[in-house]
């Protein structure tokens, strides 16, 4: 085993599943299980995992309490893997601290991608000063953004919105959390805004806008950014 692979932890009650989610990501990382909440903290006595995968119905308490707690004191990426299919259970895991979501059952394939877009978003992080997306190329340094080497011009706020998009590359924001950090907290309502500004964001910086490929909808939740090569 390569001791270099990312720890991956997957909170699971049914051993079934997490067998199942093991097996699926032995390619991505170094699996370890836990089968309730308790377990899962225990993890995190030695070297903490570089990604969570919780259910959010643990036998000892909520998934989204312990989404809530990790956040008190750690940032890794969480992936929330559940049954609970409603809009607002969704909204209220990822307002909670949760990263991303994938409603059960899910295909293999989308939750092996799902899982290496946060492991890369790490990578990424608010300490990146240049990252590139297809034609596109974002210098936070000296706050420009260029197509092919040509300038394109955004204004303040979408290159704001854009800033917050790429920080949190691979994570699902939703509506609330991308109109705090962008306009801010008096904001938070205002999700009429966030569609106008991606519109603008997607005619400057996707090839074909009526079909993004880099600022996905997550309908009903929020936005996120993608990074083609995460997603399979």
């Amino acid at each position: 085993m390569n001791d270099d692979r990312p720890l991956i932890l997957v909170v699971e009650d049914e051993p079934q599943i997490r067998r199942f989610v093991r097996a699926a990501l032995e390619d991505e990382g170094c699996v370890v299980e836990a089968g309730s909440a308790a377990e899962a903290l225990e993890a995190f006595t030695g070297p903490g995992p570089a990604l969570a995968i919780i259910d959010l119905g643990l036998p000892d308490r909520d998934g989204v309490e312990l989404i809530r707690e990790l956040r008190t004191w750690t940032m890794l990426p969480v992936l929330v893997l559940s049954a609970r299919s409603a809009e607002a259970e969704k909204v209220a895991a990822l307002d909670a601290g949760a990263d991303d979501y994938l409603t059960k059952p899910f295909g293999v394939e989308e939750m092996r991608a799902r899982v290496r877009a946060l492991l890369r978003r790490q990578k990424v992080g608010a300490g990146e000063t240049v990252t590139e997306f297809g034609s596109i190329r974002v210098d936070r340094v000296h706050r420009s953004v260029t197509r092919d080497g040509i300038a394109i011009h955004l204004t303040p706020i979408e290159y704001r919105l854009l800033g917050a998009l790429l920080t949190n590359a691979g994570r699902v924001m939703t509506h609330r959390q991308l109109l705090k950090d962008v306009w801010g907290a008096g904001y938070a309502e205002r999700g009429h805004y966030l569609r106008i500004y991606i519109g603008h964001l997607r005619q400057k910086l996707e090839a074909d806008p009526a079909r993004p490929r880099y600022l996905l909808t997550e309908t009903g939740v929020g936005y996120r950014f993608q990074f083609q090569d995460s997603a399979t």
